[in-house]
């Protein structure tokens, strides 16, 4: 049985990353952190006594289904928001300015002596900006896949579908990223 500081320790690992995973799905910061405090409270609260080897899978499984809630939740919401908007005559200016986008932040803390580093950090900002035009199952298998680096069983447990459509997936993914990429110019 593992520990409360293995516990601590393990979701101190995962929590930028799924933050990332959060943030690409969601294009919301105060969202993706909020999704990651609710997957992490469901891992602690119900899988802790589970071992640590069990951790990684569980936590994918819990986020994955955290952002996807949330999705429907929004979807829901979007509705009733813009069926109440058709039968109304005046609408509250706060609430009609509730854009979901949101732009990944910029590369900060560059070192502009190290020419390389720089090229690779540019690099990664345009994949993280590719990765947000992808659908959300392509961009959900892509990061499990290569950034979570779960190979295509878990993968295919963690999104809920076949290892095949895992492969379709990821191939269409990186086709997809591959092609935006080249339109502007970057070569990997």
């Amino acid at each position: 049985m593992a520990s409360s500081q293995q516990l601590n320790d393990f979701l101190a690992r995962v929590e930028r990353r799924a933050w990332r995973q959060a943030q690409y799905a969601v294009r919301d910061d105060e969202h993706a952190l909020d999704i990651v405090q609710d997957a992490m409270l469901k891992l602690a609260t119900r899988y802790a006594d589970k071992s640590e080897a069990e951790w990684p899978m569980l936590f994918q499984t819990i986020l994955q289904n955290t952002i996807r809630d949330f999705q429907r939740r929004a979807k829901l919401r979007n509705f009733w928001v813009s069926l109440f908007a058709k039968f109304s005559n005046h609408q509250n200016e706060d609430e009609a300015d509730t854009d979901p986008l949101n732009h990944l932040p910029h590369i900060s803390e560059l070192n502009p002596s190290a020419e390389a580093e720089v090229d690779q950090q540019q690099k990664m900002a345009l994949i993280e900006a590719g990765l947000t035009v992808l659908p959300a199952r392509q961009r959900e298998a892509f990061l499990l896949r290569y950034w979570e680096e779960l190979d295509v069983t878990e993968t295919a447990q963690v999104m809920g579908c076949s290892e095949g459509s895992v492969k379709t997936h990821c191939s269409r993914a990186c086709h997809s990223l591959a092609a935006w990429l080249k339109e502007r110019g970057v070569t990997l």
